[in-house]
């Protein structure tokens, strides 16, 4: 072990301070302090970014076109966004769908009961869950004819306020305090029967567009176990507003695109009076314009065929015999399509037939154009 003597030894070689000022490594150390200003350190750490800086910073540009990808924060921000695809119909459909269910529930409570659509939005699914007040009523609704899902949120204060309205309770105006209890069986059982009386006017609102029944499949108070579709699937919400006098709450419709998308062509469809995607004026104008059309109607006698060869060497006077008697009906046709058949005969100088039997029934039925659509649904 060294010794105190071999320690001092040790710091003295050690020691900067201790070196003479002849030695290049010291003098190395000490030009490169000197020249680094300080000035420049003090300006670095003070630097103010400008306007422009901070507006990229955050991804507010207003050189930027709409078109162009956003970035910065505003880039994170709408990154959990979903664009909204326009369906005029579909609006149309939730339009009556408020007119239905303010008429429903006022029968159904016996009060003033005021209906309103508070907004149409593209979230996702996971996002919505996630962002549900707790405590709230989710029920698990199926669009039969869609064989798909959908789910319906009714908040707490609607709940208690239906009750309230529906067992004579008092009518106590502002927010209700929400209990943090389980809905008990009578509370559910009254929340159950006005769901379905919502649902019923969704299928009825549905009506004019498509024939669909929504079933309640099963009532939740935990999100978790109402997940009917993958957090990062698209879906379409629908917030309705429902007040009685001055208490109330908030329905919403959840519809993943997945359960629309065999209806989508007829939500792309403009709305137009009060006919959902019809203009009764257009198709009378049409069909009067389609009867007062001329058509050529053609007798056939009789057809047979000819080799090539005899057709070009007819001359005239050469007899062609045909295999019918005059007795024989002759066929009506128009273009390629036998209409019915007639008897031939005359009326004075002028050849003509009469009709013996009922038209023939049209090959083509709407069955056939109906069929033709969804095969095209189908492909897209």
């Amino acid at each position: 072990m060294a010794g105190p003597g071999d320690e001092d030894k040790l710091t003295d070689d050690w020691n900067p301070a201790g070196a003479g000022a002849d030695d290049p490594m010291s003098a190395d150390w000490a030009a490169m302090l000197e020249s680094t200003p300080s000035g420049d350190g003090e300006d670095q750490a003070d630097r103010v970014l400008n306007q422009d800086e901070i507006d990229s910073l955050l991804g507010f540009d207003s050189n930027t076109n709409l078109g162009v990808e956003l970035t910065g924060v505003q880039a994170l921000i709408n990154s959990a966004l979903v664009s909204y695809e326009r369906l005029p119909m579909l609006e149309i459909v939730f339009d009556r769908l408020v007119r239905l269910t303010t008429t429903s529930l006022r029968n159904f409570t016996s009060d003033n009961v005021e209906v309103s659509l508070e907004s149409i939005s593209s979230v996702r699914f996971g996002d919505y869950l996630n962002s549900i007040p707790l405590p709230a009523l989710l029920s698990v609704i199926k669009a039969e004819e869609w064989d798909n899902f959908g789910l319906l949120t009714v908040d707490s204060n609607l709940i208690y306020s239906m009750i309230d309205v529906l067992l004579g309770g008092r009518r106590i105006g502002g927010q209700i305090r929400v209990e943090g209890r389980p809905y008990t069986t009578i509370e559910m059982a009254l929340a159950r029967r006005m769901i379905e009386v919502i649902l019923d006017d969704t299928h009825k609102a549905f009506e004019p567009v498509t024939q669909v029944n929504f079933k309640l499949e099963r009532l939740e108070t935990n999100p978790r176990f109402a997940a009917i579709s993958r957090p990062a699937n698209a879906a379409i919400l629908i917030e309705l507003r429902i007040e009685m006098d001055d208490r109330g709450g908030k329905v919403e419709i959840l519809l993943p695109y997945a359960t629309i998308e065999p209806i989508r062509e007829q939500l792309l469809q403009m709305y137009m009076g009060e006919k959902f995607g019809r203009d009764p004026i257009w198709e009378g104008h049409l069909a009067t314009e389609i009867y007062a059309a001329d058509v050529h109607v053609h007798a056939v006698l009789h057809e047979f065929d000819l080799p090539l060869s005899r057709a070009l060497n007819l001359k005239p006077g050469e007899t062609i015999m045909f295999d019918r008697s005059p007795t024989q009906p002759v066929k009506l046709r128009c273009g390629e399509i036998d209409l019915t058949e007639a008897q031939m005969g005359h009326i004075g100088n002028h050849v003509s037939v009469r009709v013996t039997r009922p038209l023939n029934p049209p090959k083509v039925t709407m069955a056939a154009f109906e069929a033709i659509d969804q095969q095209a649904e189908q492909r897209s």
